[in-house]
């Protein structure tokens, strides 16, 4: 499998994931086209409270790990959980509790990439 194939796979797992645990305002960032990015995407979500934003990594690292036998590189904001990031290397994954996510605002940051809005299921 190329890697483009298996990146694209791992972000469908990540989003399905999300979609899992209710996680909503789910938004890919496609960084590729960008020289010098830090990977190839960002997956952004938002969680209601600190418990359900702490299920939702919960639910991107047992999934990704059951399904792809992969594990993150590293995952930092586990303890607070008001943003937790998780990377996977060409994806790193940003899990927001809403006023968290409109402080950092990583859409306007990375505005000049390709932006994808996830609808939510529920």
């Amino acid at each position: 499998m190329s890697k483009e194939n298996e990146t694209n796979l791992l972000v469908n797992k990540i989003i399905e994931s999300l979609q899992d645990k209710k996680g909503h305002n789910i938004t890919t960032i496609d960084l590729t086209g960008l020289e010098g990015s830090i990977c190839m995407y960002f997956i952004i979500c938002e969680g209601n409270s600190p418990t359900q934003v702490s299920a939702l990594s919960d639910s991107v690292w047992d999934k990704v790990s059951n399904d792809m036998r992969e594990k993150p590189l590293g995952a930092i904001g586990m303890k607070e959980a008001q943003w937790i990031a998780m990377d996977y290397g060409s994806v790193i994954v940003h899990i927001f509790l809403p006023e968290m996510r409109e402080y950092y605002n990583l859409e306007n940051l990375w505005a000049d990439a390709k932006i994808n809005t996830i609808p939510d299921i529920y």
